[in-house]
């Protein structure tokens, strides 16, 4: 059985906050991490784009909440979602001001946005017990619907050695690991959310 396989990705626009984001009409994954950890290449290898997402040379600037089109092809039909690209958490070089809106309008926009299904956390694996993740998680757990996934996906492998990937999985079971510059594990990816949104699990049998 075929797997799905994500052919077409689009940008839709930018919105600082929930009042001002596309309708809610199509089931949503959403992408979290901190700045550094590398979104915005995660987001490109998983749609095959180079530019779709724009990353910022300086961590922190990327302030708004992006929306992406995205159409995979599965048993020769359609099937569309967004991704969501969030702004970066644990950024430093940000006003006091300006911080409490962004964590303010990010607050209100995760827990309260009835499109989202799916919330991948990207962790850097050179760091897998960074507090600031433990916050997130604990925090996104308190309201997580149940129709919705959390997926706790580790991006940088390619630099561990074999030791800290085994402590890794047993410290995380079920994680997904991935490399954007080896451009491995996005398959599991695709699945996960596949499953998730649309039920559909044949290729697992």
């Amino acid at each position: 059985m075929a797997t799905p396989r994500l052919v077409d990705a689009s940008f839709i626009k930018s919105a600082q906050a929930l009042g001002d984001s596309v309708e809610d009409t199509v089931s949503e994954v959403v992408f979290l991490g901190r700045s550094n950890v590398g979104k915005s290449s995660t987001i490109n290898g998983l749609t095959s784009r180079k530019s779709l997402a724009k990353s910022s040379a300086t961590p922190g600037k990327t302030q708004l909440i992006n929306f992406f089109d995205v159409r995979y092809i599965y048993d020769e039909q359609d099937w569309n979602i967004r991704f969501v690209d969030l702004p970066g958490f644990g950024y430093a070089k940000v006003s006091k001001d300006l911080k409490g809106a962004w964590q303010k309008n990010l607050v209100e926009f995760i827990k309260h946005r009835v499109s989202i299904r799916v919330f991948i956390h990207l962790r850097d694996a050179r760091h897998p017990n960074a507090q600031i993740d433990k916050d997130v998680e604990k925090y996104v757990k308190e309201f997580i619907r149940g129709d919705q996934l959390y997926l706790n996906v580790f991006t940088k492998i390619d630099k561990l050695n074999q030791k800290e990937k085994t402590a890794l999985k047993k410290a995380f079971p079920g994680c997904i690991t991935i490399s954007n510059s080896k451009r491995i594990g996005y398959d599991r990816v695709h699945q996960k959310i596949f499953e998730h949104i649309f039920g559909v699990t044949e290729w697992l049998n």
